[in-house]
């Protein structure tokens, strides 16, 4: 039987594959005393406002899985070393890391050993255990299992601050060929459980305070890019519907990791790391630059643009639009300048109350200036030559070949 520490090294190395993990919309306060406190932190490697990098315990519970999902690493057929944990390691390996300050919380998912009901039941154990026996407050991220009984799922939403129900492939007639086990209504169904049942306890907590909180962090959720044919617009259409439909906190996008020769996925010799960078900056255009769908990808155009960032590549098709007034344009449209961010924008329609923008102010409030000359007009700046788009283009390209390590970092600067 494999010790503690050879499973932790063996259930780890396979956690790192699911990208779904943020503590961000948690406020869970350390209380009587007990451990761990997740109020204005970030987990998982991430980056909190202030740039503080935060940290968690990432594993599997077990490797074993019943599925042979051909884009998994723990799938049925794979000749990998297998391990499983027990309850009690899972919450004696979280303790002890954390009272050494090596974590911050807990990310916990797992391939389904059984079945649904199994692996998610011992998935809640881990959580009432920190919770109720040993007064854990940090933060904890839970994978819910498709397919699971909504009691559990119930419980799990009242100890873990966030779930996330993997999608991973982003069409169903994509799934039922690399992963022909699996359904989109069982990956579905449990996203729309959490989320009305979300909303229920919200409601109830404002006319009874003591009602529990469910799920604070709200939910995520993955989709592999890459791993099958599906376009950039079948993916990011999704995403857009999880985020207005489901009411997801987060979606996050993996480039698909070639991990064993399989005809029902591609043959690659490294992840489309690219491609994922784009990807993520155009699921920011939705989320906070008030882009819709159609003006970033279309069914007749569904792939980004590799050369260039969406944002950009949207100010190169619709030329009508520009040059932006910088002291007469609204937010809106202030947004959709390459080089200027949301902060930039804000500040922008702040200061023009007081006085007029010119060039200068514009460098003092941190515009990309070298990238937004092209595209706006103010006091100070000559005005820019008759529009041509491959001039433009080749002028403000990026390097395409360059591997990026931290694309959700990466965006529009």
């Amino acid at each position: 039987m494999a010790s503690v520490s050879e499973k932790l090294s063996i259930l780890a190395d396979a956690a790192k594959y699911d990208a779904s993990c943020s503590s961000s919309g948690s406020k869970r306060a350390n209380k009587d005393k007990g451990l761990g406190n997740s109020d204005g932190m970030g987990i998982c490697h991430s980056y909190t406002e202030d740039g503080r990098c935060v940290s968690l315990l990432k594993i599997l519970f077990s490797n074993v899985c019943i599925y042979d999902c051909a884009y998994c690493v723990s799938r049925r057929s794979n000749d990998v070393q297998r391990a499983s944990f027990t309850v009690q390691e899972v919450v004696a390996l979280t303790l002890n890391f954390y009272r050494r300050n090596f974590i911050e919380g807990l990310f916990l998912s797992s391939g389904i050993f059984k079945s649904a009901d199994a692996t998610m039941e011992k998935l809640v154990r881990v959580a009432r255990t920190l919770r109720n026996e040993h007064n854990f407050n940090g933060y904890i991220h839970i994978k819910a299992i498709p397919g699971a009984s909504e009691d559990l799922l119930h419980e799990a939403g009242l100890y873990a601050d966030r779930l996330s129900v993997n999608i991973e492939i982003p069409s169903e007639p994509s799934l039922q060929k690399v992963a022909p086990e699996k359904n989109y209504s069982d990956i579905i169904t449990p996203m729309n459980f959490l989320s009305e049942e979300r909303i229920r306890l919200v409601d109830e907590r404002k006319v009874i305070r003591s009602a529990p909180r469910f799920m604070p962090a709200g939910q995520s959720t993955q989709l592999i890019v890459g791993a099958s044919p599906d376009s950039d617009w079948q993916i990011l259409n999704l995403a857009d519907g999880l985020y207005k439909q489901q009411k997801l906190k987060r979606v996050y996008y993996s480039g698909y990791v070639p991990i064993a020769t399989d005809d029902r996925v591609p043959s690659v010799s490294a992840p489309p790391l690219l491609r994922e960078n784009r990807v993520y900056q155009a699921d920011w255009l939705l989320r906070f630059y008030r882009f819709s769908l159609d003006e970033i990808v279309t069914p007749e155009a569904p792939d980004l643009d590799l050369e260039v960032d969406p944002k950009l590549g949207y100010a190169l098709r619709n030329p009508q639009a520009f040059p932006v007034d910088i002291n007469r344009a609204d937010y809106e449209m202030i947004l959709r300048v390459p080089g200027i961010g949301v902060k930039s924008a804000r500040k922008i329609v702040s200061a023009r109350r007081f006085q007029r923008i010119t060039w200068d102010n514009l460098k003092a409030l941190g515009v990309a200036t070298r990238r937004a000359r092209y595209f706006i007009s103010c006091p100070g700046l000559t005005a820019a030559p008759d529009w041509d788009t491959p001039r433009l283009r080749s002028e403000l390209i990026a390097p395409a070949s360059r591997p990026l390590e931290s694309p959700q970092l990466s965006l529009f600067g």
